[in-house]
């Protein structure tokens, strides 16, 4: 491990990174170094003793969802000796700090190379290789009697990735639905926002979960607890232009002779029911809105309005910080606990949308944009026809 912006090792909260170059190996490489399918596997070489005397700034993100993760690196070329690197070249990043074991950040396509000055710098910007083209392209693809564990396995196992399904929505069951021209992306992403799920691609795998349900391993991340001490800065906002107290979905009851058309409202319980934190970010309980779609059962009208509830909420609060000394041990998705602010953001249990880990001389910051996590939420529902 070095330390690449600090000479005195003994700094135990030295921030250190990694940096290692993909490449395909030498011809006449021996099968042991093969793939289960007979092809060979990349080798990675490690660039950090080269490029660590030249690094200004080091930046990864981390985006939930299928916003690709980002890597940018800024590198010193006042002596103009630094080289150009390859175009598509893949880069693994690890960070953290000295004496600790480092963060896998994954790995990124460079796909933006600026050159700058004065003083000459390289800027050299990548993104998350788990992005393919094939995602993409639009697809035709009908399932019936199945569940939405088996369809995100089927997305997954034709774009080579494995797949990890959180168990509450694995066994959803899905009757008939169709991919009409679209893509692997666009599907999923209804999916999701039908289920009020999360979807992101990760290290090769095609994550579907719960919000606020970080795993790592196959194992659930605990909740992080982060006091007003750990961090330089904050912002809390509170917007009410989206939020509703009441949903309702419409369907088609088959069961019927006339195949009458029926409607559930859910409807939040106030704030003598729940807590008032929770009741105050949520909105006006007077706020209604109708989903245009006419839904196949009882069953998926009632998913679709919780779903449209919570993907309504995300956005009206949000919480972001500066953590004065930066954790990479953390992730999007993970569900943090706040403590030393006010007590509406106290009480609030939060989840992270974006983290942006930032090394340079000053040294090692991380970044948290946070939205409530208002899954738990009461509802009374009310059944009537149309």
């Amino acid at each position: 491990m070095i330390d690449a912006l600090d000479n005195d090792l003994t700094r135990g909260d030295a921030p250190a990174f990694k940096l290692e170059l993909n490449q395909k190996p030498a011809s006449g490489t021996s099968s042991a170094s093969a793939g289960k399918n007979g092809n060979s596997k990349d080798e990675k070489k490690d660039i950090t003793a080269k490029l660590a005397p030249r690094l200004v700034a080091l930046t990864v993100t981390d985006n939930r969802g299928f916003e690709a993760d980002t890597l940018t690196l800024t590198l010193d070329d006042s002596d103009g000796k630094i080289e150009m690197p390859e175009r598509n070249a893949q880069v693994n990043v690890s960070i953290g700090r000295q004496g600790s074991v480092l963060t896998n950040m994954g790995s990124f396509i460079i796909d933006q190379v600026t050159h700058q000055g004065t003083p000459d710098q390289l800027v050299i910007t990548g993104r998350s290789v788990d992005f393919r083209n094939d995602m993409n392209t639009p697809k035709e693809r009908s399932w019936h009697d199945t569940t939405l564990g088996e369809i995100v396995k089927d997305i997954a196992w034709r774009n080579s990735l494995s797949a990890s399904v959180s168990p509450e929505l694995a066994g959803i069951k899905i009757a008939h639905i169709d991919q009409s021209k679209e893509s692997d992306i666009a599907f999923l992403t209804r999916l999701a926002i039908r289920n009020g799920a999360e979807i992101a691609v990760k290290s090769g795998v095609l994550i579907f979960l719960v919000p606020g349900k970080c795993v790592r391993g196959g194992k659930a991340v605990s909740t992080v607890t982060i006091s007003r001490s750990d961090g330089d800065s904050h912002t809390f906002d509170l917007a009410d232009r989206t939020t509703y107290g009441s949903i309702i979905a419409r369907w088609q009851d088959t069961k019927t002779p006339q195949k009458q058309v029926k409607q559930v409202k859910l409807t939040r319980k106030s704030a003598d029911t729940q807590q008032a934190s929770t009741d105050y970010l949520a909105g006006s309980i007077e706020n209604v809105s109708i989903l245009q779609n006419m839904f196949a059962s009882k069953d998926e009208a009632i998913r679709a309005a919780e779903a449209e509830w919570l993907q309504r909420q995300r956005n009206a609060a949000l919480f972001s910080l500066t953590l004065a000394q930066g954790r990479a041990d953390i992730a999007s998705e993970t569900p943090i606990r706040l403590s030393g602010f006010k007590d509406v953001i106290n009480k609030t249990p939060w989840v992270i949308k974006k983290l942006t880990h930032g090394i340079d001389q000053k040294g090692f910051i991380t970044k948290l944009d946070l939205e409530a996590d208002i899954r738990n939420v009461e509802y009374d529902m009310e059944e009537s026809s149309v």
